[in-house]
């Protein structure tokens, strides 16, 4: 079952007898467990029919013992635990979850990390419950997930907006969706969400971030480029080299996507499909292969490989992080 799924299905209060929420991405783990912490009982069925554990401080024959005990004046018992990577003998599930009370609603949250699926009680638990791995989102799918994010809240958003807010904060879904909380809690609801609003209220800059550096450098703008890297240099903690470098590998990867689709002839809109991006986000990219063909974007991959090495100390005589992208700009523009 995926996400979205999921969800639906809690919100209708349609629950099963076994959640195991797990996988790399925390965001997705917790906010399934939150849905059902919140709505499977009423405030006034929680104190005795809701019990929260936590992995480390539990074993599995504890946790059964709990979820085999029935309600009192409610219609279910919910049982969570947390931090539920840290159970042992999962193995031990196999018997309850085989047949579990149908009054409990269990759930484990499990993150971090993957139950092996060859295991038997992952095969139990994938056919009779909610075997659920919530998976890392890629850099090409957190656009999509900013703007669905903001939508929840009520918001729609600028396309340069949701870029920004992609480029600067990264594949970390709890860390947009913290971001976006706090724009709750300022901008009034149903307003749009432009650059001004996030250089104001998240405190990324609408002229000198990492989506500008990547435009300019795409736009052959050498002198709005280096004007970005001077104030990456005096703003280093906002500006961290190793965050710079992974957005601009994923722009050349991305043009060296679209570069080698071009070749074939074919559209626009099919060319962004290639290269895992959409049609407005192609916008952004497609002045760039006027200037850089296949085999200059693969030589400034390998100027980009170079320089995150130095960043680390590798064959660097103490060169600062600002001269170091101010070199391999140069190389960008000029070799």
């Amino acid at each position: 079952m995926d996400y979205n799924a999921l969800l639906t299905e809690l919100k209708k209060k349609q629950f099963r007898p076994i959640y195991f929420l797990m996988g790399e991405e925390p965001f997705f783990v917790d906010q399934v467990t939150k849905l059902i912490e919140e709505s499977a009982l009423s405030e006034e069925e929680k104190s005795f029919n809701q019990s929260v554990l936590y992995g480390s401080d539990v074993n599995i024959s504890q946790v059964v013992s709990e979820a085999k005990r029935y309600p009192m004046m409610a219609e279910r018992v919910v049982i969570i635990v947390k931090e539920a990577q840290h159970l042992r003998d999962l193995d031990k599930l196999e018997s309850y979850a085989e047949n579990p009370q149908p009054s409990t609603v269990l759930v484990f949250a499990y993150k971090h990390k993957k139950l092996d699926k060859r295991k038997k009680i992952a095969k139990i638990l994938a056919k009779n419950h909610v075997l659920f791995e919530s998976k890392r989102v890629y850099d090409n799918q957190v656009p999509n997930w900013v703007e669905r994010l903001l939508k929840l809240k009520g918001y729609t958003a600028s396309p340069k907006a949701i870029q920004m807010m992609a480029e600067s904060l990264g594949t970390d879904i709890g860390r947009i969706n913290s971001e976006i909380e706090k724009l709750s809690l300022i901008v009034p609801q149903g307003q749009s969400i432009d650059e001004e609003v996030i250089e104001t209220n998240i405190g990324i800059s609408k002229d000198f971030n990492n989506f500008e550096l990547c435009n300019a450098i795409n736009r052959k703008d050498f002198t709005k480029a280096i004007r970005i890297q001077k104030y990456f240099s005096s703003n280093p903690k906002d500006n961290p080299l190793v965050v710079t470098t992974g957005i601009l590998y994923r722009n050349f990867r991305i043009l060296m996507l679209l570069a080698q689709a071009k070749k074939g002839g074919i559209s626009e809109n099919a060319l962004a499909k290639e290269a895992g991006i959409s049609p407005w986000q192609a916008k952004d990219y497609f002045p760039a292969l006027n200037f850089f063909d296949v085999r200059r974007i693969a030589r400034i991959m390998s100027y980009l490989r170079e320089m995150d090495l130095k960043s680390k100390g590798v064959n660097n005589q103490g060169t600062s992080d600002g001269d170091l992208l101010k070199e391999t700009l140069f190389k960008i523009f000029y070799q």
